[in-house]
């Protein structure tokens, strides 16, 4: 009976060991699970993280390259605004171009004046590209002879090279001056900006009430401009004989009116 009773014994020890093992076991299992599945999450949080960055990187590179070429093509389009700016400042104030029949004898006369720091001829407002003077003397280009003057404001006022043009020319002829003929020859003030006109405007209606004919020198903007085959630059320094359609004793005129008394 003892015996029987100490199997059955050692059965349900046996029995409650293996139990014991089984609960242990599925235990172990269950927290190796949960590890798996902790180490899984963790893998999969970091792999977003790494993605995260990568995309958040990427994005920040390509707002970084945006900026830059903004700020370059701003910073381009700044500088060129300035320097357009700057020189149509420059160009305004002290160029102005003037028409006045044969321009190697206009040039001569302007070059005399204090404060005209440079002249050149060409052909201004006509319609074709680049013309030659056998162009605008023989087709119908559209072109007038011109003298771009170039002066220091501070020195001579845009009054006075106004003044000293209208002593050149016969403002109620069209398309002629001395013995020259053809529209190439008509008599122009060709501006640079808007602050000139005012000016210029007051001249043309001072100059009518002295005709009994109208006036008829053209007032526009410069629009087109070619400058004039070497030849034509300083015309009559470099032929001191040459034709001029202006009298002579005007460049004396020209030469004192503007010297500080």
């Amino acid at each position: 009976m003892s015996k029987v009773r100490l199997r059955a014994r050692s059965a349900t020890c046996s029995n409650g060991s293996d139990m014991t093992l089984l609960i242990r076991n599925s235990s172990g299992l269950q927290n190796q699970f949960s590890s798996n599945l902790f180490n899984r999450k963790k893998m999969k949080q970091n792999k977003y993280m790494k993605s995260a960055k990568i995309i958040l990187s990427a994005f920040m590179l390509v707002v970084g390259i945006s900026s830059c070429i903004n700020s370059t093509g701003n910073k381009s389009l700044s500088e060129k605004l300035t320097v357009a700016d700057n020189q149509e400042k420059k160009d305004s104030t002290s160029i102005i171009y003037f028409a006045g029949g044969c321009f190697w004898g206009t040039e001569h006369f302007f070059k005399q004046v204090e404060g005209v720091t440079a002249t050149e001829v060409g052909f201004a407002n006509g319609h074709s590209e680049n013309p030659s003077y056998q162009d605008v003397i023989r087709k119908e280009t559209g072109y007038a002879e011109t003298v771009k003057v170039t002066y220091d404001p501070k020195k001579v006022e845009l009054d006075l090279l106004l003044d000293l043009y209208f002593l050149t020319i016969d403002p109620t002829s069209l398309n002629k001056q001395g013995n020259d003929r053809g529209d190439q020859y008509r008599t122009g003030i060709y501006y640079t900006s808007e602050q000139q006109l005012p000016f210029i405007n007051e001249r043309i209606k001072s100059e009518s009430l002295k005709h009994s004919n109208p006036v008829v020198v053209e007032v526009t903007p410069i629009k087109k401009y070619f400058k004039a085959e070497d030849y034509h630059q300083d015309y009559l320094e470099n032929n001191p004989g040459g034709y001029c359609h202006i009298n002579p004793a005007l460049f004396k005129v020209a030469k004192d009116a503007n010297k500080k008394k």
